[in-house]
């Protein structure tokens, strides 16, 4: 058996001994069968792609997700918000990738608190009591803090900064798309340019000097301009508001131990405590949904 998660922008698969993780753009019409030929037999899935605008309606992306995975493999079953696998396209799929890891490790980690900073997201999971967890959408998560639109490679730099000080002066940011986290967390050291999977703001490499560039272009400026200590002030600040929102929603669940997961896993382990996912589960903890969803899968019978 393998385990799928099918994002807007990634599609990550495990299986017993390896772990893919493909930068797939739902919304710019990537191939998601080619992504998937090659396997067959038994698979256990969970989505969140069907939120990409390239569908209408979330019940539309669903229908068109199950259909792509069962034209590769008939016999896939899909997990859902209400913690079932399904064999049809049925509401309870939607974004149902965090539950699944969440299943995995509530009995492994009881009263901790699941932290998965990813390329585009922040999943933040008390994991118990589970029945709370159930049925639970985007849209209540993001009500109660347990999801946070900001992630180590897509958030825009603007979204998250109105301004940064600079020489000691006050800078608004341009609101346009110039520099991503990607850039900031590379100038950092938070990850290496291997490790920017995505493509970046202007299309050109991911280099650290690249990157410094990007983030200079973020309040209207070419790098000669704010120089290497006014570019990495941006990505300092944007780490900050970043580092912000996490700690608000950790504060907001209450006490537990942290489980760190994602790419962002290192950061958040030496930012927050706890336990780093990536020293227990290996590569798995980069694909944690995945993963989880197989194993749940096969604990279950499925």
């Amino acid at each position: 058996m393998i385990g799928i998660d099918i994002g807007g922008a990634n599609t990550k698969i495990v299986t017993e001994d390896e772990v893919i993780i493909r930068y797939c753009p739902l919304w710019r019409g990537a191939p998601l069968g080619e992504i998937l030929s090659g396997f067959d037999g038994e698979a256990a899935v969970v989505m969140s792609g069907e939120l990409a605008d390239c569908f209408h309606t979330k019940g539309e992306g669903i229908s068109f997700l199950v259909n792509e995975v069962k034209k590769i493999i008939p016999d896939a079953r899909f997990y859902g918000t209400d913690g079932l696998f399904h064999t049809d396209p049925v509401p309870q799929l939607a974004a149902a990738n965090w539950l699944a890891s969440a299943d995995l490790l509530r009995d492994r980690y009881p009263g901790s608190v699941l932290v998965d900073l990813g390329s585009t997201t922040a999943d933040i999971i008390p994991l118990t009591p589970f029945s709370d967890l159930l049925n639970q959408t985007d849209l209540s998560r993001l009500r109660r803090g347990y999801l946070i639109y900001c992630g180590m490679l897509r958030t825009p730099v603007a979204s998250l900064l109105r301004s940064v000080r600079i020489d000691g002066i006050d800078t608004p940011l341009s609101t346009e798309y110039f520099a991503s986290a990607g850039d900031a967390h590379l100038v950092l050291g938070h990850i290496t340019p291997e490790e920017y999977t995505v493509p970046t703001p202007d299309g050109k490499e991911a280099t650290t000097a690249l990157s410094l560039s990007r983030l200079a272009r973020s309040v209207c400026a070419d790098l000669d301009e704010v120089g290497h200590t006014g570019a990495i002030a941006i990505a300092e600040a944007f780490w900050d508001a970043e580092r912000t929102l996490i700690k608000e929603s950790l504060d907001r669940i209450g006490s537990g131990e942290v489980l760190a997961a994602g790419i962002g896993s290192g950061l958040i382990r030496r930012n927050f405590g706890g336990i780093d996912l990536q020293k227990e589960l290996g590569r798995y903890a980069d694909a944690l949904p995945a993963y989880a969803v197989r194993e749940v899968a096969i604990r279950d019978g499925i």
